[in-house]
Order: structure tokens, then sequence, then C-alpha cells
């Protein structure tokens, strides 16, 4: 069954109320108008609309429905892309900026939490990046340093992570780190943000973005919202037709948690240094009379619409933690989610680049998109409200990192050489050949269709080619959607789109 971004359940899907809004039905006028009601649009909508901004919200589906709902939320200042490596790209203090920045979405997640009263099991833990198996503790040693250099002046070098269960060997310690319910935060921001007069309409999709004084955002159904100020938080940015998404790659991620006896592991964040690497956290039973708390280990990433064999992925993945926590039992949860890896490490929030004044985006979660959302948020509301705030630069999506040239071209070469799928013959010769509840996408003549068959044997049919910038996408039988290989644009078994950049659905297939 598909349901919101793919057809896995995740931990905190099963576990959460699903917070829905009525769909806009009318005109309407705000200060700002925010795309997406994940964890970027509804942190900026928050604070605006504390600081005295009127403010809409609108998503094509519920609270949390994208990606946000497919986290493991981790909430953490220690970086994949490691502080070593943005002192190379932006200097010691963008690096100082970026250090600054994590630490204060922490700081806010918990006061907000807090303030809100909000019941999201947030909780502060110790933090530890352990080598893997052929690792060099050179990395641990430099990043030590440079973590230090950047202001992280509580991280240290320990003989080990706390745990009975393997020895993770040398390690670096990030305290004060911090995890929760990721969907129970965001069902919290909601509420504050309706109770402070802002609107949320669930069930409305943007179907055009245009700035202005003022701009304006028009839905699918035809209504129209004027506002001062637009924020496109909608993971990959909808509004943007190419530069963006020649700075950033989308990737695929997998988690699997299983039951684990309670008090079995100690609550803390880990991640090894493999690539890709192998993230692990621990959570809470949502019974109080509960004696088992969940394992989450994610890891096995790959570029989205670039792989076929999700099943071995999962595999490889749960074998990975059942190895080193022996006591790991039932497997609850499996899911997958997108993360978008910016060349150059960091997010984009800011204006969108070009012409445009009145629109902003966030984007780039680069694997920490809980604490990249809420500085978005906290960037946002500044730079709306007109006030200074030194994160601006770093952040720039109209930055251009020429130490991350390389990089960059290695992407967009990758995604040059999907188009040639244009000219392949079909992953199936027929709709006969497509098991059901499965798809292919087969050649008729010059056209490539993508086929989907229901768990009854209907067939469904679309044009493969993608509506952002006209590759062929890719089945996903994990997730049941069509994947697009180059840009990262996903839509559902039927062509609906789910997934920027595409703000379009599939086209019809032709006879």
């Amino acid at each position: 069954m598909y349901s919101g971004s793919g057809a896995t359940e995740s931990l905190w899907m099963d576990t959460a109320e699903v917070l829905s809004f009525p769909p806009l039905e009318s005109d309407e006028r705000a200060h700002v108008c925010i795309i997406g009601a994940g964890i970027s649009g509804l942190t900026t909508a928050y604070l605006l609309t504390r600081a005295g901004k009127a403010v809409i919200v609108i998503d094509d589906g519920p609270v949390g429905s994208g990606e946000t709902g497919r986290t493991t939320a981790h909430i953490s200042n220690a970086l994949d892309d490691r502080y070593s490596n943005l002192a190379t790209l932006f200097g010691d203090e963008g690096a100082r900026h970026a250090a600054d920045s994590h630490t204060a979405a922490i700081q806010r997640i918990e006061a907000i939490a807090e303030l809100e009263g909000i019941d999201c099991d947030f909780e502060r833990v110790d933090g530890f990046l352990f080598l893997h198996n052929e690792g060099k503790s050179e990395l641990l040693t430099d990043e030590l340093e440079a973590s230090h250099q950047a202001g992280l002046a509580d991280t240290e070098l320990v003989e080990c992570a706390p745990l009975d269960a393997f020895d993770t060997g040398v390690a670096l310690r990030f305290p004060r780190q911090a995890q929760f319910h990721a969907l129970r935060y965001l069902n919290g921001l909601a509420r504050a943000i309706t109770r402070d007069g802002g609107r949320i309409y669930s069930g409305t999709k943007a179907r055009s973005i245009e700035d202005g004084t003022p701009a304006t955002v028009i839905t699918a159904d035809g209504y129209t919202i004027i506002a001062d100020d637009v924020v496109v938080a909608t993971n990959s940015p909808v509004n943007d037709w190419m530069v963006m998404h020649t700075k950033q790659a989308a990737y695929r991620t997998y988690v699997v948690a299983l039951r684990v006896p309670s008090d079995a592991i100690p609550h803390m964040l880990l991640w090894d240094t493999a690539d890709p690497y192998h993230y692990v956290r621990v959570h809470s039973a949502d019974r109080p009379d509960a004696d088992y708390e969940v394992l989450i280990v994610g890891g096995e990433d790959h570029k989205t619409g670039q792989a076929q064999d999700m099943e071995q992925r999962f595999a490889r993945l749960e074998r990975w933690g059942r190895e080193r926590f022996p006591m790991a039992q039932d497997l609850l949860y499996r899911w997958s989610g997108q993360v978008l890896e910016p060349v150059d490490s960091l997010a984009f929030i800011g204006k969108n680049p070009g012409a445009d004044e009145h629109i902003y985006i966030i984007t780039g979660d680069s694997g920490h998109g809980i604490t990249h959302g809420t500085i978005g948020g906290i960037l946002l509301t500044d730079l709306i409200m007109g006030v200074p705030n030194p994160w601006t630069d770093i952040y720039d999506p109209s930055r251009i990192a020429l130490r991350a040239a390389p990089h960059f071209a290695r992407e967009n070469l990758n995604v040059a050489e999907q188009y040639s799928s244009w000219i392949t013959p079909g992953d199936a010769g027929s709709a006969d050949e497509i098991p059901n509840n499965s798809g292919a996408v087969i050649r008729r003549g010059m056209h490539k269709i993508a086929v989907y068959k229901d768990a009854f044997g209907e067939v469904n049919e679309c044009s493969a080619v993608c509506t952002h910038l006209y590759c062929i996408v890719d089945w996903n039988d994990t997730e049941k959607t069509w994947d697009c290989p180059c840009h990262g644009s996903r839509f559902d078994p039927y062509g609906k789109v789910v997934n920027g950049p595409a703000i379009a659905d599939l086209e019809p297939a032709r006879p």
C-alpha cells in the first residue's frame, strides 16, 4: 500500500497522530506563505508567527507527511561532512558559524519543546563517532582538532563508546547532542502556530510560485495566495528549474528498527566512518509498561533512482546491526527516506538565486534535516524581519564554493549519464511480465512508458519522462514510487508527484 511519500511506514508515522487540516478553499492574503509542513516549514512558521507575522502554510499532505516523517531524528552538531572539510571549504570562521548554528538549533528545539509543553521524548544524549573496520585513527584526531577550532571545546577522544554490546574502539565524543520523536514535535509546532493565528492548509498543492511585490502562489485548485514573502520548504525546491539542482544531489537512505530489551543499550547517537556511513540511536517504547526499546540503524545510501537492490540493502543493514547488538530481537520497522547532499556540505537557506527578492528557500539537508531545518527557520525569520544574522553568507543559496568544484563536476556528470536511458530498451517487454503490485518501464516505439500493475492486476500507464528535466524515471519496488535518477523527483504508482523538484504529475502515456 502506498501512502504519503512511500509505501513503507516509519516508527514515527506508526506512533503519532496524523495531523491534517482542511484544504484551502478561497483566495487568501498573508505576510508570509510557506510551502511545506515539515521541520523547515513549520519551524519557520512558528517563529514568524511568534514575531507577529500573518502566516499561511500549505502542504499537499498532512503535517510531516514528506521526508521529516522518515528521518531517524538525530539532532546533532557533529556534522557528517566533518569540520576539517568545512574549514577547507568555508575557512575557520565559516566552520565556526556551522558549529554555532547547529548548536543553536539543538537549543532552540529544546526551548520550544519546553515552552510549548510538547511531549516529543526530547532527550539530551552524547554522540560518538567511531572508525569502521578500515578507518584510520588520524581521521578522528584531525576532526578533534577541527571541532575545537570550530568552537566545540567539549569534544574529546575516548577509548571507546560506553557500550557493553560491542567495542567501538577509539571514538570522538560529542556531548549534549539530542534526539526526539519527530512527528510529535511537528504536531506540537502546528498546534502552536494555529493557536497564535497562523493558518495551515493540508491537501493544498502549489502549482505556481511568482516573485513580485507582492508575491503570489497559485494552488492546483486555482486559488491565489498573495504574500509579501514566500518560503519554499519542500525538501527539494519546487520553484527552481535548474540552478539549485546542479548544486545538490538526491540520495535514498535506509533504516531498520529492531526490538531490544529495555535498558540493554544506553541512549546515545552513534556514527561510523564508513562510506556510506551507519548511524544508530535508541528510542523508548511508547507504552509506559513496555519491556522493550527500539534500536534504530540507518545507512546504505545511494543516489535516488540509481539502484534496484533495496532488499539487499535492508538485509545488510539489519545484519550490521545484529552483529553489533546481539540482543536485538524481531524487526519492527523498515523504511527509507530522501536526503539532499549539497556539493559543499551545508544547506542552502536564503533568497532564491537570481532576481527573486521575495522568495526564500530551505534545502540541502545533508543528512542533518532536523538541525538544518531548524536553522532555516531561525535564519529566514531574521532575514524576513530585517535582523542581521552572522550565518547568512555560509548558507546563502547563491554561494559558489570553488574548492567544491570537483564534487560539483562529478555529480553533474552523473546526471548527464542518466539521459542515456532514453535510448535503452525497457525494463520489461510488456505489462504481462510485470508482477502484481509492481512497476516497470517499457518501450513503446519512440516512447518510454511507466507501467504499474496494482495488487488486483489492473494496469496503469504514464509517460516515464520526469516532468522536471525529462529524465526517464525508475521503479522503486520498496516504496512503490517512480524515482527520477537525475534530480530526485518522485511520483506515486499512478504518476502523481510526491517529491520535488518536479511540480507536475507524470503525463498520460501515449498510445
